[in-house]
């Protein structure tokens, strides 16, 4: 059975930019009730104020303010969620996440840990917290966003390549777990949506550069994320950049590595 955003419950984290925004405003335009989360309080009041000027649907959107990776801030989130409609949750869209820029014998351990926190084990523990009311939702879906660096990784991007890798890994494993619960869970794997990447770098020094393949716009990547949340798939991977890069490393993984080589 589809899933239907009409009358739909649904968390979004990083909602204050980028992909996450534009989701929400899809998602409310289509009448569900979005819970959008992110760091920055302006950011959510624009997301708010913006929603109701440009949709004219019969949704709502509801701001939660607060670092995921705080387990208080996680529970303060559902807790939001569930009162809306007796404790149901019908989509959870992880989508909140930091990266970095820079070859790895020059990075910290700190930088790691804090990538690894924001991009996956936050949205592991949101997800794991999640399941009790997603099993009560109406064809709900899990929609991790990962990237088509969590299935080709490049150079001096390591630890937002491993936060992917991982993502991925974690989605088709969840998928089979919960194929009894009628729960889906889609990946998307988006190429990098540059403003958004570089907006959220973290300990990375100026000047500092890496490969990208057919990013798309924020717009875009949402429109089909929703259409692919909307059919219940297992997988999408977005853009014919992205797409070649991907399926040319699964034929000749030789040939990629001597192409993504750093000279």
């Amino acid at each position: 059975m589809r899933f239907k955003p009409e009358n739909s419950i649904a968390i979004v984290t990083g909602a204050s930019s980028g992909i996450g925004k534009c989701l929400c405003e899809l998602l409310v335009a289509r009448g569900a009730t979005v819970v959008a989360t992110a760091r920055r309080q302006h950011r959510l009041d624009d997301l708010v104020q913006s929603t109701l000027k440009s949709t004219l649907g019969p949704g709502s959107i509801i701001p939660v303010v607060g670092d995921l990776t705080d387990p208080m801030v996680r529970r303060k989130v559902i807790d939001v969620a569930c009162q809306v409609d007796g404790g149901r949750i019908d989509l959870l869209i992880n989508n909140a996440g930091i990266g970095a820029i820079g070859p790895f014998a020059d990075a910290s351990a700190e930088r790691l840990r804090q990538i690894m926190e924001v991009n996956f084990f936050a949205p592991l523990e949101l997800t794991r917290s999640c399941l009790p009311f997603l099993r009560k939702g109406r064809s709900p879906v899990i929609c991790n966003i990962g990237s088509v660096l969590g299935h080709r990784a490049v150079p001096n991007k390591s630890e937002y390549c491993a936060s992917k890798f991982a993502m991925h890994g974690f989605s088709d494993s969840l998928r089979a777990e919960l194929v009894t619960d009628n729960i889906q869970v889609t990946l998307v794997s988006p190429s990098t949506t540059r403003s958004e990447f570089f907006d959220s770098l973290v300990d990375t020094e100026a000047g500092q550069s890496s490969k990208s393949f057919g990013s798309w716009p924020p717009e875009k990547v949402a429109r089909t994320t929703l259409a692919a949340i909307q059919a219940r798939r297992s997988e999408v991977i977005l853009s014919l950049g992205g797409k070649a890069l991907v399926y040319a490393d699964r034929i000749a993984p030789p040939i990629m590595n001597a192409i993504l080589g750093v000279r």
